[in-house]
């Protein structure tokens, strides 16, 4: 059975953390070290470490330079097969969920995700992510595969490099974006209700800045022209989404095209 590396990382949230480091040491898999990265908090998350930290593999609290850079010193620290990312705030949803995803798990793929759960409109809501099916270029540039769900094979970041510590909030997108979308890397889908989504984070909150990070990796990643197509194509298909989604709409744009279709047949 593979072993698992879940690494968590925090900044000013004791009671998230507090919550988070619960859910992993309950597990009852053995096939798993757990690695708390702390960005040099003040406000008591240093005392919820030391509480647990008979439990910890591994543990740091000091300065970071952002998010990514919290999580590449989990990666450095890693022993495991595959990385979890599990930040403060987010939480395993039962204690048997990290056996149940390494006894499911294929032996090889690369990047293996379960669900996700979310409370959207005060409602507890399953994301699947791409559930199962082959995931495209196309996916991967107007969506992502859900970051705290997945195992991450650990060699990937000896072979693509680690996260990218020049984003704020885009850096596991990006990854997916290579490893997946450019180099073709194996993705598997196991389907377990897995972790639990805090979406108060800034990913979540800053929209903004995620679409302008997103057009700076694409412009960084991609050929001009072969990003001119997708930005069209996308473009073109969310409209297309949008219009659907409201049936008169797309009941009148259906009906005026077979007019002037027929309209062309005959006068041609």
């Amino acid at each position: 059975m593979p072993r698992l590396s879940i690494i968590t990382i925090n900044y000013n949230n004791t009671v998230g953390l507090a919550k988070t480091i619960e859910s992993v040491i309950t597990q009852t898999s053995t096939d798993y070290e757990y690695i708390v990265i702390d960005g040099g908090s003040r406000d008591g998350s240093l005392d919820i470490i030391k509480k647990y930290e008979k439990s910890l593999s591994y543990w740091v609290s000091e300065p970071d330079r952002g998010i990514y850079h919290a999580m590449n010193k989990g990666i450095r620290q890693a022993t495991g097969d595959y990385c979890q990312f599990l930040n403060s705030g987010d939480y395993l949803i039962t204690p048997e969920v990290t056996e149940r995803m390494l006894t499911d798990m294929p032996s090889d793929c690369s990047i293996v995700y379960g669900n996700e759960i979310r409370d959207i409109g005060n409602k507890w809501v399953v994301k699947k992510s791409y559930a199962g099916r082959p995931i495209t270029f196309l996916d991967l540039y107007r969506g992502t595969i859900f970051h705290g769900s997945a195992y991450i094979k650990r060699s990937l970041f000896d072979k693509y490099g680690l996260y990218d510590e020049s984003f704020k909030i885009v850096s596991d997108w990006k990854f997916y974006l290579v490893a997946v979308g450019l180099q073709n890397e194996q993705v598997a889908y196991c389907n377990i209700d897995l972790v639990w989504f805090d979406n108060t984070g800034i990913s979540t909150l800053n929209q903004a800045l995620d679409q302008y990070e997103r057009a700076a990796v694409l412009k960084q990643e991609l050929p001009q022209r072969i990003l001119a197509d997708y930005e069209r194509f996308a473009t073109d298909s969310i409209i297309l989404g949008r219009l659907k989604a409201n049936r008169f709409t797309w009941f009148l744009v259906v009906n005026l095209y077979r007019v002037l279709f027929w309209t062309d047949k005959l006068f041609a």
